[in-house]
C-alpha cells in the first residue's frame, strides 16, 4: 500500500495581513518537518512575503485563460512565476458567489497545471444536496469533469479536497464516518479507471476543521489531511491542526 504524505493547507480567503504573514510564518517555520507538507494560500498580494518567509504558497484561484484583456484577473504563469507552487481551483465560494460551473473549474485546473502550478480541486454538496442523497452523484460530477476534459492521469498531479459546501465557515463538521465515507467513494471512483493512481493521490477534507477535531478526521483511512479556512488564521490553533497531521499531539 502506498504511503501518503499527510497534508495541511489553510486557505485565508480575503483576509490577512504582513503581520500575521509574519506570525504564522514564524510558527509554521518552527514546526515543519520532512513528515508533512504545509501550504498556504494568502490573498494574491501576500503571496510574495509569504514566499520571502520560506511557507510553501500557492493562490486562492486563478484565471482560466492566458494573458490578455481580463480586468482584475490574475496568471496562472505569474503566480507561478512568483514562486508558488499550487492553486485552489473550484472552492464552493468561488463556485457559489462568483457562478464558476465545473466546466470553468476544469479551464482552471488544465491552466494550472500548463503552467506547473499543482491544483487543488476542491468538490462538495450543499445541504440540501446531502438531504436528498445526492452527494456521491454532485461530487463524482465535479470531478468527471476534469477527468472528460483532460483524462483521469491529470490527477496525478493534483489533490483533491472534499468540502462539504454545509460545513464551511458554519461550524458544523463532518462526522469522521461520514467524511471517511466520501473521501472512500472518491478514491474509489478513481480507483476503477487507475488503482495506482487513487493510491496515492493526496484527499483533504475541509469544512470547520479545527484543533479539537482534526485527530479524530486525519486519523481515517482515506483522509490524508486539511484544507483549513478560519483557524488557519490562528497560529495556536493551525499548528496544532498541523501537528494532529503529523500525528504529535
Amino acid at each position: 500500500m502506498t504511503k501518503r504524505k499527510p497534508m495541511v493547507a489553510g486557505n485565508w480567503k480575503m483576509n490577512g495581513s504582513l503581520a500575521l504573514v509574519e506570525q504564522l510564518s514564524d510558527a509554521i517555520n518552527e514546526t515543519k518537518s520532512a513528515e508533512l507538507d504545509i501550504v498556504l494560500f494568502p490573498p494574491f498580494p501576500l503571496i510574495p512575503a509569504m514566499l520571502k518567509a520560506g511557507v510553501i504558497s500557492g493562490s486562492q484561484t486563478i484565471c482560466e485563460n492566458e494573458p490578455g484583456a481580463y480586468t482584475g484577473e490574475v496568471d496562472a504563469q505569474l503566480i507561478k512565476d512568483l514562486g508558488a507552487q499550487y492553486t485552489l481551483v473550484g472552492h464552493s465560494e468561488r463556485r457559489s458567489i462568483y457562478k464558476e460551473n465545473s466546466t470553468t473549474v476544469a479551464n482552471k485546473f488544465a491552466r494550472a497545471q500548463n503552467v506547473g502550478l499543482t491544483p487543488i480541486l476542491c468538490v462538495g454538496e450543499s445541504e440540501s444536496e446531502r438531504e436528498n442523497a445526492l452527494t456521491e452523484q454532485v461530487v463524482a460530477a465535479q470531478i468527471d469533469a476534469v477527468i472528460e476534459k483532460l483524462g483521469v492521469a491529470a490527477l496525478k498531479d493534483s489533490v483533491i479536497a472534499y468540502e462539504p459546501v454545509w460545513a464551511i465557515g458554519t461550524g458544523k463538521t463532518a462526522s469522521p464516518e461520514q467524511a471517511q465515507n466520501v473521501h472512500k467513494f472518491i478514491r474509489d471512483k478513481i480507483a476503477a479507471l487507475d488503482s495506482n493512481l487513487a493510491q496515492g493521490l493526496t484527499i483533504l477534507y475541509g469544512g470547520s476543521v479545527n484543533e479539537k477535531n482534526s485527530e479524530s478526521l486525519f486519523a481515517q483511512a482515506d483522509i490524508d489531511g486539511g484544507l483549513i479556512g478560519g483557524a488557519s488564521l490562528k497560529a495556536d490553533s493551525f499548528i496544532a491542526i498541523c501537528n494532529s497531521a503529523k500525528g504529535t499531539v
